[in-house]
């Protein structure tokens, strides 16, 4: 097999397994791990949380089977998830794996950082952690987004083993666009983040590191932007809450694959122009996608601040 043909072989065999996979798993989800909607959901009919640990499973295993050692450092964020899905475990718990996690990960980077630089890393790993985490909350939103950002990553550091988790994001999406079968569940999310905050890691250059970086900015920014706003408005930031803009977009009655779709669509052009043309491409898209989605805040999403009120 050629060195073109074997991630396009890894990424099916990948597709396959994860979809073959989690429709075996949907009947055991739907009994054990049912999401009921409540006021702050984005889905209006009870549907099956968990269906991630198709997708970490399968790229696990492709993954280890190629001699890749990050995602099996991202499983016990895995496990803790798959046991919050079920049982809600205590915040400090869950930040303790995460942490221990991005320590593990930061230390295999490539880049060695001065010892005053490791706070500020483990706190931006447990942040994308965190980050993507948040955004799980529209039909085929992070399966999507991460799908094309871990391609950009695996295309940029050549780095075969991504190509199982790109792959198998792909089957997984076959059950989770809209309408979604099955919800990925923390089990999905915080591993994918681990995942994402490991191929960043990788970059040999801090330019690379940034550009990984900044391919994100549609999930991430969305993220961190309301972060802020909430802390401005002195809310919890790790209460539930439908405050985001995806989520304010789907609340103006824009449906799920609409957003889901705008999102995937940025991102994979922020990815070509990081690939193509470099940095300075890629930050004046990101410049402009952060003008475009100030525009829809202000003039078609739900407003902030209406919504608020009703959290």
């Amino acid at each position: 097999m050629t060195s073109a043909a074997a991630p396009i072989a890894l990424a099916l065999v990948a597709a396959l397994l994860t979809a073959l996979f989690t429709g075996a798993l949907i009947p055991l989800l739907r009994r054990r791990l049912l999401d009921h909607p409540n006021a702050r959901s984005s889905h209006a009919t009870p549907t099956p949380r968990g269906g991630g640990l198709a997708f970490v499973l399968v790229a696990t295993a492709l993954a280890a089977a190629s001699g890749a050692l990050l995602p099996l450092l991202c499983l016990p964020l895995a496990l803790v998830g798959m046991l919050d899905d079920r049982h809600n475990l205590p915040a400090g718990l869950r930040y303790g794996v995460q942490a221990g996690t991005a320590v593990a990960l930061v230390a295999l980077a490539p880049l060695q950082l001065a010892w005053w630089l490791w706070p500020l890393a483990l706190v931006a790993v447990t942040a994308v952690i965190n980050f993507v985490n948040f955004t799980d909350g529209l039909d085929g939103l992070v399966a999507g987004c991460l799908a094309v950002l871990l391609a950009v990553a695996a295309v940029q550091l050549q780095a075969g083993w991504l190509w199982a988790v790109v792959g198998a994001l792909l089957g997984f999406l076959v059950w989770n666009w809209s309408p979604a079968r099955v919800f990925m569940g923390d089990v999905g999310s915080t591993w994918l983040g681990a995942i994402y905050a490991a191929a960043v890691l990788q970059a040999p250059t801090p330019s690379a590191l940034l550009g990984l970086l900044l391919v994100g900015f549609p999930l991430l920014g969305d993220a961190c932007s309301c972060v802020l706003r909430r802390l401005h408005a002195r809310q919890p930031i790790f209460q539930a809450h439908r405050l985001h803009l995806y989520q304010r977009l789907q609340r103006a009655g824009w449906p799920h694959g609409r957003v889901s779709g705008l999102y995937v669509g940025v991102t994979a052009v922020l990815g070509v122009a990081w690939l193509v043309g470099g940095l300075l491409p890629l930050l004046a898209l990101v410049a402009l996608s952060a003008a475009a989605g100030l525009w829809l805040d202000q003039r078609v999403a739900a407003p902030f601040r209406a919504e608020t009120r009703q959290e």
